[in-house]
């Protein structure tokens, strides 16, 4: 079934029920079924599958004119070592762009540090996107309404409206805002809305080789996105801000906020 099939789905609802992290909790399919009765898109996240490899973040650029060589991205790749005393270290040169091709994590002013393999517990990736959240907080603190919530869960800007003020790029817990290089509004990821109101696909899922990042309509209880929600321990990030993220997360760790 294509996806813009998926919007005129009567079916049964599900949608995005989150958990806390902290607890390492799950979601309740039950809580699911009632949590939310609107159409919604939502975003899944497979960890296990991420090589970091950084295609999806090339691809987000060049699909929504992000400047390749500036610090800013929609959506970005995070690399976790946990180290068998429980120390935690991440690095994300430049949102991995370029993909992970060294053992050295890059500390910033510190430099880069290697870190033993017989001393690494654990090593993994972890993609990172604006959340859509059900309660977006940046839709709270726009004084003008230039960031808004559609009507199928996605949380856009309106650049025509924005005044640069910068409440948004703050007011978001999750970091995914930031000011557009040569813009000059407030930018972050869209689910590229663009491209599945008219049954395609996000550029970032479409680039990944390993099947690591869907989107999905919630309330299609066939869409993989909903099953995957239904059947598997999916997580999202900080829960205990109440914002309701709208991505989910498979095999996410709690060192990771």
């Amino acid at each position: 079934m294509k996806r813009r099939d998926f919007l005129k789905s009567t079916a049964v609802i599900v949608a995005g029920a989150s958990v806390s992290l902290s607890a390492l909790e799950f979601i309740d399919p039950k809580e699911i079924l009632a949590a939310n009765p609107q159409l919604r898109w939502g975003f899944l996240v497979d960890t296990h599958k991420c090589v970091g490899c950084g295609f999806c973040v090339k691809a987000c650029k060049i699909e929504n004119d992000i400047p390749f060589e500036a610090n800013v991205t929609r959506t970005w790749v995070e690399r976790y070592v946990i180290k068998t005393d429980g120390e935690v270290v991440m690095d994300c040169p430049k949102g991995a762009r370029d993909g992970y091709t060294s053992k050295l994590l890059d500390q910033n002013a510190s430099g880069k540090v290697e870190i033993p393999e017989s001393e690494i517990a654990q090593a993994f990736f972890v993609p990172k996107l604006c959340n859509h959240c059900a309660t977006p907080a940046c839709v709270q603190v726009c004084p003008v309404g230039a960031t808004y919530q559609t009507a199928d869960g996605a949380v856009l800007i309106d650049r025509s409206w924005c005044i640069g003020c910068g409440y948004c790029i703050m007011g978001c817990p999750y970091g995914v805002r930031f000011f557009h290089p040569t813009e000059h509004v407030a930018d972050k990821c869209t689910f590229c809305y663009h491209r599945i109101s008219k049954g395609g696909d996000t550029a970032c899922a479409q680039a990944c080789p390993f099947g690591a990042r869907q989107i999905g309509n919630l309330r299609d209880p066939n869409d993989p996105v909903a099953r995957a929600l239904m059947t598997q321990r999916v997580g999202v990030l900080r829960d205990e801000y109440g914002t309701k993220p709208q991505v989910f997360y498979i095999g996410l760790n709690m060192e990771v906020r």
